[in-house]
């Protein structure tokens, strides 16, 4: 059975970026492209680094309690075909 440390230690895709709140302030944010809900962000690429690793972990407790499906890095490359999806 796969558990929350099988799942926090595997080879998460990490989307990083930046952008600005509302008064204007550079952020740097994490996302995770196999969890499209998830996000962490930080004043720093530094602290974003290093502290999205205890939301993930967090966050994957949480689908697991719920029995959410957690999609595993590589297991759906294939990219949607959004021309077939809407006609």
């Amino acid at each position: 059975m796969k558990d929350l440390d099988y799942y926090t230690n595997l080879n998460w895709t990490l989307i990083e970026g930046t952008d600005k709140d509302f008064e204007g302030n550079l952020y740097y944010f994490v996302e995770i492209k196999e969890i499209p809900s998830f996000l962490f962000c930080a004043k720093t690429p530094e602290k974003a680094r290093s502290g999205y690793k205890e939301q993930l972990k967090w966050t994957l407790q949480v689908m697991l309690e719920m029995g959410d499906e957690i999609t595993e890095p590589g297991s759906n490359d294939d990219e949607s075909d959004w021309e077939n999806l809407c006609p």
